[in-house]
């Protein structure tokens, strides 16, 4: 088995390219190795001394580092961790797992413009974000002002701010004008 890294806009956070499918649907999510349990190869990623956080997408998995870490340091154990897992035959996910388009579920006066704003979200931003190791999904949407939540390589990457504003704000501002602003969001 051959893993493929790549460099993201996010220094702390590098793309790992297994070269198989990692998710069949989806995205998930690990900010840290608490929220890993729904994972058997999120745990061992995070089983490495320094690994912050951990993200899946169809076929990659995005890691980030803690600060103070090299990737020097730890690149070889996560590269040993996704290998072993693979080659172990164990799931990915547990079978429990249920995978969700991950944006949050919106009732409301508003539900045609919140359509139009995740069917953008899931036709321009979210295809281009995954290319950088991340995720973009809707979390709200209230007076004009929308919230996005941002995982994987986009959480804390330092030009996340300017992707928002310059970037997804314009689009949606085009195409629907009762957005007037895009909002960060921390769940």
């Amino acid at each position: 088995m051959f893993i493929q890294t790549e460099s993201t806009p996010n220094p702390a956070t590098l793309k790992f390219l297994p070269g198989q499918e990692v998710l069949e649907v989806g995205t998930a999510d690990f900010p840290s190795a608490e929220t890993s349990d729904a994972s058997p190869l999120a745990q061992r990623i995070f089983g490495v001394d320094g690994v912050a956080g951990v993200f899946f997408g169809i076929d990659f998995v995005t890691v980030t580092k803690a600060d103070a870490i090299e990737w020097d340091h730890i690149k070889p154990a996560i590269l040993g961790a996704i290998m072993e897992h693979f080659q172990s035959g164990q799931p990915v996910m547990a079978a429990d797992h249920k995978p969700t388009s991950g944006h949050a579920e919106h009732t409301g006066e508003d539900g045609a413009i919140v359509g139009q704003i995740k069917e953008l979200l899931d036709s321009r931003v979210r295809p281009a974000v995954a290319q950088d190791g991340g995720d973009i999904t809707f979390h709200g949407f209230d007076r004009g002002v929308v919230y996005l939540h941002m995982q994987g390589a986009c959480a804390g990457c330092p030009s996340s701010t300017l992707t928002l504003k310059m970037g997804i704000e314009n689009l949606l501002r085009h195409y629907i004008p009762e957005v007037t602003e895009v909002r960060p969001v921390a769940v």
